[in-house]
């Protein structure tokens, strides 16, 4: 049984496992309280947003909408690998769903099959909802991916919980098929694997690459990585404030492919 972190100790916990993160307005004191009680906390689910743009997307989960009113998650992680903090607290995002799954989450077993529908999933699960149209042919970039891995690494490692306090909207509710297009597998592999070392570990072995003239972040994620929008995974493993602050001659450090 867990308390949630303080949402200090929360900012702070994905900071340091290299998340590339956006506060968005007061999101330390939007939540759904006064509707009940967040905690305990057993783990944290994973959604898509059916979405896509990330100014509306985050807007959307921050607002709401009609019926569902927001904070409809806590961190909204979009296309390009940022995780935007909406809300602290107590958010519509779970919905109810099965006891067995959430004792399986407990015991982080793999989760059976989810046919009920009688335990309230917004009172113990932190939630982020991840830019996606949800229709299996709209990509997951590998940006996205990684931050969804750092950041559910994030609040595990500061509760001492494994990768299967990881779980889907759709082992968590009947009828719900997010994240849909997700390698999943991949994901709790990489969960369990950044558990293994310091959160400022960054898979890759220590490869680096020395900057040349007309170099920018986005060029080198595109011709190192094989994808441009990895140029944040770069400035955070190397802890540049400003993406252009790079020098002819520097030696960058660079995630795995």
């Amino acid at each position: 049984m867990a308390r949630p972190l303080p949402a200090n100790t929360f900012l702070a916990a994905l900071r340091a496992e290299g998340v590339t993160v956006v506060e968005v307005g007061d999101w330390r004191d939007h939540n759904r309280n006064r509707m009940g009680s967040w905690g305990p906390v057993h783990g944290v689910m994973i959604h898509h947003t059916v979405t896509s743009g990330s100014a509306r997307t985050v807007a959307i989960c921050r607002t709401g909408y009609s019926g569902l009113p927001g904070p409809l998650c806590h961190g909204v992680i979009t296309k390009d690998g940022r995780v935007h903090l909406v809300g602290y607290g107590r958010a519509n995002h779970a919905g109810a769903g099965d006891p067995d799954v959430l004792r399986a989450v407990i015991a982080e077993t793999k989760p059976p099959v989810d046919d009920q529908a009688s335990t309230d999933g917004n009172r113990h699960f932190y939630g982020f909802e991840c830019e996606n149209l949800g229709d299996g042919e709209d990509p997951w970039p590998a940006a996205q991916v990684e931050a969804i891995v750092r950041a559910g690494a994030a609040v595990c490692r500061a509760h001492g919980w494994g990768a299967r306090s990881l779980l889907r909207h759709l082992d968590w509710q009947p009828g719900k098929v997010d994240p849909r297009g997700l390698d999943w597998n991949d994901v709790l592999a990489r969960v369990t694997e950044r558990l293994k070392h310091p959160a400022s570990w960054s898979p890759g072995g220590g490869s680096t690459y020395t900057v040349r003239a007309g170099d920018t972040l986005w060029s080198i994620a595109a011709s190192k990585l094989g994808d441009g929008t990895r140029w944040r995974e770069i400035a955070s493993l190397n802890k540049l404030q400003d993406a252009d602050d790079i020098a002819v001659g520097q030696r960058l450090k660079l995630p795995a492919k």
